[in-house]
């Protein structure tokens, strides 16, 4: 009776074994897009236009930030330029699902080869993509070669490069004047939670592919990874064009959800909100990342509301409080929990059961 009694209390791991176990470890994926749409679901029954419009921004986002952890969190390299490659991804994209004639109106500066290219919108964000992630197939090669503050400042020198041909290439991207995309907005609700919910899958089944696992190993120990075989060059190579191309399938949604943009819109600001996402989060796992990006989403909307009702009701002016406080927090993960709140563990269904088992245990432990 006590052994029946024993083996129904045994969390499902322990009933199904090895393999039981080893698909528990690996229910990451499965976890985060139950919460997504657990998330996306409540927020459609709202009805709430304002939040609809959170929600899909922040999707959005979502993508952006599981393209960026997919090579900063594996290799240890920031960056910079990738924002830069999601806004050749936007543009790219927008050029190539507008109608000629829609162009001739809103870009008459733009060269005629382009003005008459015209694709279905879902080929057109692709194909946005996959010229972003060709540009930086051309320039990332020399790149990667580079560690420490030599790859910052070079990634950092680029993404000043990119943003300056943005806003000043007048036949492709109308200059620094407004990119208008069309009057209408072109993708929806279900189109961007669907996106999301492929780019949290492929993160994750990245970090545990082969080429992840070198990554990984490139970043905690370069030489080693040498001696052990692995080309880190090419590893950090390959990764880094995918990464570009999954951050440039979130800006073409982008582009066609809010219709209207300049090349200020893939500079310092918004890689600063995809930089403190993943940093509160914890770069090294999928888990924090995603949740880091929750977190940050709703404080900068919750700081940015407590902005407007303070000039509104009492006539303070407190503009920039929410970037200032988010640097703070920033600053702050830094310095005492550099690993973020995730402190690269990845939530599955093992680590639940685990937590739930423990709880009895710990009650336990206190009534005696």
């Amino acid at each position: 009776m006590m052994e029946a009694t024993a083996q129904t209390l045994k969390t499902p791991p322990q009933r199904l074994g090895g393999i039981g176990d080893w698909l528990m470890r690996r229910s990451v994926a499965a976890v985060l897009v139950g919460i997504t749409l657990l998330l996306g679901v409540f927020f459609w029954w709202l009805n709430t236009p304002a939040l609809e419009h959170l929600f899909i921004v922040s999707c959005i986002t979502l993508i952006y930030v599981m393209g960026f952890q997919l090579f900063m969190g594996n290799s240890g390299i920031l960056a910079w330029s990738y924002v830069g490659f999601i806004g050749i991804g936007a543009y790219a994209s927008s050029i190539f699902s507008m109608s000629p004639d829609f162009k001739h109106v809103a870009t008459p500066l733009m060269y005629p080869l382009l003005q008459e290219i015209t694709m279905p919108l879902p080929l057109a964000i692709i194909a946005g993509a996959a010229f972003s992630a060709l540009i930086a197939a051309l320039v990332a090669w020399p790149l990667m070669r580079l560690s420490g503050a030599a790859s910052v400042i070079t990634h950092f020198a680029l993404l000043i490069v990119i943003n300056v041909l943005m806003l000043q290439w007048a036949e492709v991207t109308n200059g620094p004047r407004n990119f208008t995309v069309s009057f209408t907005p072109q993708v929806g609700f279900w189109t961007v939670l669907v996106v999301a919910l492929v780019a949290i899958v492929g993160a994750f089944l990245f970090k545990e592919s082969s080429l992840g696992l070198r990554l990984r190993a490139s970043r905690d120990d370069r030489y080693a990874a040498s001696t052990s075989g692995i080309n880190v060059i090419a590893v950090r190579y390959f990764s880094f064009v995918v990464s570009c191309f999954v951050g440039a399938i979130g800006g073409g949604l982008f582009a066609h959800f809010i219709l209207d943009f300049t090349g200020h819109t893939f500079y310092i600001s918004e890689l600063f909100v995809i930089l403190s996402m993943v940093v509160i989060g914890g770069p090294m796992s999928v888990s924090g990342s995603y949740f880091g990006t929750i977190l940050v989403a709703a404080g900068r909307y919750g700081l940015r509301q407590f902005e407007a009702l303070m000039k509104a009701n009492h006539g303070f002016d407190m503009t920039g409080t929410t970037e200032i406080i988010l640097s703070f927090l920033m600053i702050g993960f830094l310095i005492w929990k550099a690993n973020g709140i995730s402190e690269g563990h990845e939530l599955n269904l093992a680590s639940i059961f685990k937590r739930k088992k423990s709880m009895p245990k710990q009650a336990e432990g206190v009534s005696s």
